[in-house]
């Protein structure tokens, strides 16, 4: 590419040089995003064999919403309620539980020797596929009708004189049971964020605050959280997303039965067994606008950080 050169001597590149350098990410986006995207809102603006519009599903005598049939569907459907709720249960006790844990494991761990054998104990369950973990902890909740139990929970459950309990089918605890197994794992990897953000805290800070008689109760909510802070809400909406986008676990463990339903497997469910692209579609499009205004709040905390730096 040939540059212009000014009347002051110095080259100067054509208008259009820049984004010769972005075409290529320019074409990607708009082959695997933008395309997908337009299309995935026709589909659910379609029936459910894409022959006509949403529209023609429409039964008489109750409620239509013409062309969002699908959306009226996706956000009034008594199952997809369940997905709603249950997703909110999700954000509510994963989300906390593994922002708290891990806050709380790289603080303790950051004051022992062993701090990165602690650390990769912790982080190891990341190493494990979805599917894996889904697998894994349906043995540990296995649950039999005879005395013997082979699921671990419910073997101490006897060993101690207590009843067998069917963790994964019982309305009320299944939910919690699944989360716990999403908090399992991960949790490392917000422990390792927060760990890394806990290394750029001054020591002479907190040093001077204990010297000032500050007990290390005040130092850490006082100093350390205020210092960590932009990274502990990084990490709260990362884990937000991913929440939202919760699948495997569901899948493998109950499949959305038993009262389990979340968003993104009921979408699955509409796809792929019942054969529903324009419902799938709609549930879709919600699950993104659901996640945008997190991404965009989480787009502009890291450009209020850029500015502070």
């Amino acid at each position: 590419m040939k540059k212009q050169k000014s009347t002051t001597g110095i080259m100067r590149q054509k208008p259009f040089t820049p984004w010769m350098y972005l075409l290529p990410a320019l074409l990607i986006m708009a082959t695997f995003i933008i395309y997908p995207g337009i299309n995935t809102f026709y589909l659910s603006i379609r029936n459910n064999d894409n022959s006509g519009w949403a529209g023609t599903r429409c039964v008489a005598g109750q409620p239509c919403w013409g062309i969002f049939e699908n959306y009226r569907y996706a956000l009034t459907n008594t199952i997809m309620q369940t997905a709603f709720l249950n997703n909110l249960k999700w954000i509510i006790l994963m989300v906390s539980g593994t922002v708290i844990i891990g806050l709380l494991i790289a603080v303790l761990a950051d004051k022992v020797k062993y701090e990165a054998i602690a650390k990769s104990i912790i982080f190891l369950p990341m190493a494990i596929s979805f599917v894996g973990a889904g697998v894994i902890w349906k043995f540990m909740y296995n649950y039999g009708s005879s005395q013997v139990q082979i699921g671990l929970l419910n073997a101490i459950v006897t060993a101690l004189g207590g009843k067998p309990v069917s963790w994964l089918t019982e309305p009320g605890i299944n939910t919690i049971a699944l989360i716990v197994v999403g908090v399992w794992m991960w949790t490392g990897f917000c422990m390792t964020i927060l760990a890394a953000a806990l290394k750029g805290v001054s020591t002479e800070i907190l040093e001077a605050a204990r010297v000032d008689g500050a007990n290390e109760w005040k130092v850490f909510w006082k100093i350390i959280v205020p210092q960590i802070m932009p990274t502990i809400t990084v990490v709260i909406t990362t884990m937000i997303i991913n929440v939202l986008k919760i699948f495997d676990i569901v899948y493998v463990m109950t499949g959305g039965n038993y009262g389990t339903e979340v968003i993104a497997n009921r979408m699955y469910t509409e796809m792929y067994k019942n054969y529903d692209p324009g419902r799938a579609s709609a549930i879709a499009v919600i699950l993104i606008l659901v996640i945008i205004p997190v991404m965009i709040f989480n787009i502009r905390r890291f450009q209020k950080q850029e500015e502070i730096r």
